[in-house]
């Protein structure tokens, strides 16, 4: 059993953390109103034509509740603002079109969903659905985007319904997404799109300095969330069953309010692994909440992507268990109970050692979230470089795939 293959192989070592890759990645941002960005943070400030600058910008709200999770394009929008950091960045801001690898869309389209489409009815959507309009007829008409057919441009849609009226109109782009879990093969794909880590929603764990951290944190795993999720997240009302009666199981029933955040930093933080099933997609924010807590993941999910899985390897600080292991009854816990102090100790360094990999800053900071999401960027361009050349000389285009 996968389990039992997990258990019997050598304690990862501690890698060192991931180097630098070349100069900085040049992008362009479009110059967009803030109706499509910041104005959507702050409905009190009626000023939605001043033009967005590191002087100006609004600080992520700290009272923004699960919507921090979807924030990515806040902050990858943020750190080509900030024009400090020279070389050492993986992506630097150019005015100039003309010089740009990568081209940015600065269109939070996880908050407009968020803000005036979260209840899927008309015609509160009404607003949402036109700003999306409005963005793709602004890239059509841009010769930039015509010149590559938008395959050099990055969009971020971390939240599963972000942009989803018009998104099959971007499915050449550079998709910023959290999962593949609401997109056909044929919009995204790994080949072309970058997996976004969730930001997290719990406190980080910046003083993890006890002398045994094994012995200190008392439960063996924890969960505390929604049970009632589509799709592969079933398993979780599954879990729920199985998990129950385990004097060293926490597995609670919860939403997602500021006291349920609290008791969740808590919970993972005395507890040795923290319980990652899949949501209504693959992945989740708990998957990062406990990253952030130093809690070693035990994922239970068989479709999920990872963040920067070029560059970081999750078996060094994750448990992997299929969907069908996971509902086996004992099975799963047994497992856990058997697990070595000394492997988990490594695992447990290892996640103080990447941690910050899952950190959003402003100003941005060395290889933290955002510098990893340019970096992955950058490695999309080759293969957008190929994409963009053949297209301008194929007359039948992906001749290779068709019936023979």
């Amino acid at each position: 059993m996968y389990g039992k293959v997990i258990l019997s192989m050598q304690s990862p070592a501690v890698a060192p953390s991931v180097c630098a890759t070349g100069p900085p990645l040049k992008v362009y941002m479009y110059d967009l109103p803030p109706r499509f960005h910041v104005g959507m943070m702050d409905h009190r400030n009626d000023d939605y034509n001043t033009p967005v600058t590191a002087e100006n910008l609004p600080r992520w709200p700290n009272n923004s509740g699960l919507r921090k999770q979807h924030s990515v394009e806040y902050w990858l929008m943020a750190s080509l603002l900030y024009e400090g950091g020279g070389e050492e960045r993986e992506a630097v801001r150019v005015l100039d079109p003309e010089k740009a690898d990568a081209f940015f869309v600065p269109f939070f389209s996880s908050l407009s969903f968020n803000t005036h489409g979260h209840t899927m009815t008309d015609p509160e959507t009404e607003i949402d659905r036109q700003l999306q309009v409005d963005v793709v007829e602004m890239l059509y008409k841009s010769k930039y985007w015509q010149k590559s057919g938008g395959r050099d441009h990055v969009i971020p849609m971390t939240h599963p319904n972000a942009f989803r009226f018009l998104r099959q109109q971007l499915n050449a782009s550079i998709l910023i997404v959290a999962d593949f879990g609401r997109y056909p093969k044929s919009m995204s794909t790994l080949s072309k799109d970058v997996v976004a880590p969730y930001v997290h929603v719990v406190d980080s764990f910046t003083d993890d300095e006890l002398p045994d951290p094994f012995e200190s944190r008392t439960k063996l795993l924890f969960f505390r969330g929604n049970t009632v999720r589509k799709d592969e997240g079933k398993v979780r009302a599954k879990l729920a069953k199985i998990l129950a009666g385990y004097d060293d199981v926490h597995f609670e029933r919860s939403s997602p309010t500021t006291e349920a955040i609290k008791a969740s930093t808590q919970g993972m933080r005395s507890s040795k692994f923290c319980l990652h099933p899949a949501g209504d997609t693959p992945s989740s924010c708990r998957l990062f909440d406990a990253i952030v807590s130093h809690c070693v993941p035990v994922i239970v999910s068989d479709q999920i992507e990872l963040p920067y899985e070029d560059d970081i390897d999750y078996s060094q600080f994750s448990v992997f268990f299929s969907i069908n292991e996971a509902i086996q009854p004992g099975y799963m816990v047994d497992q856990l109970r058997q697990f070595p102090k000394e492997r988990w100790i490594k695992m447990w360094k290892q996640l103080k050692n990447i941690s910050h990999h899952f950190e959003f800053h402003y100003p941005p900071e060395k290889e933290d979230a955002v510098d990893m999401l340019w970096r992955q960027v950058k490695h999309k361009l080759p293969g957008v470089q190929l994409a963009v050349h053949r297209s301008r000389r194929l007359k039948i285009p992906d001749w290779w795939q068709r019936p023979r």
